[in-house]
């Protein structure tokens, strides 16, 4: 299992605290072909066969991004950030649930925004050309 922890700017974790986003709460994993995220309350669970496209994003706007997670209301994608420098885009296959308990509005892509950005794209780019 390879956990990523989420990187915290400062004001993007006091924007984060009242929702139940902390470093202890915030992190991707990659494990026995699965991709599990959480932020705060919120998680996404995802077979790696299901990830279409993978990619380095940002820079983004603090008051798009910052606090809870934020659904993208034309694309129905959901952002799970803590600073607005960079991130990576995940693409699915078959839309997921995550925003809302009943799991009837689906999310076609997530976004990230671990520490280590490079290296959540590279593997999830080879685990996915693996499959």
């Amino acid at each position: 299992m390879t956990r990523f922890a989420f990187r915290f700017d400062p004001r993007y974790r006091q924007a984060a605290r009242p929702f139940g986003i902390t470093p202890e709460r915030a992190w991707v994993e990659v494990d026995a072909g699965r991709l599990e995220a959480r932020f705060g309350p919120w998680r996404l669970g995802t077979p790696l066969g299901n990830i279409k496209h993978v990619e380095i994003t940002g820079p983004y706007r603090f008051i798009k991004t910052a606090g809870p997670a934020r659904l993208g209301i034309t694309d129905r994608g959901l952002t799970f950030a803590t600073n607005g420098n960079r991130g990576v885009l995940i693409t699915f296959v078959e839309a997921l649930p995550a925003i809302e308990p009943l799991g009837v509005l689906r999310h076609p892509e997530l976004t990230v925004t671990v520490e280590d950005v490079e290296e959540l794209a590279r593997l999830l780019t080879r685990e996915d050309s693996s499959t």
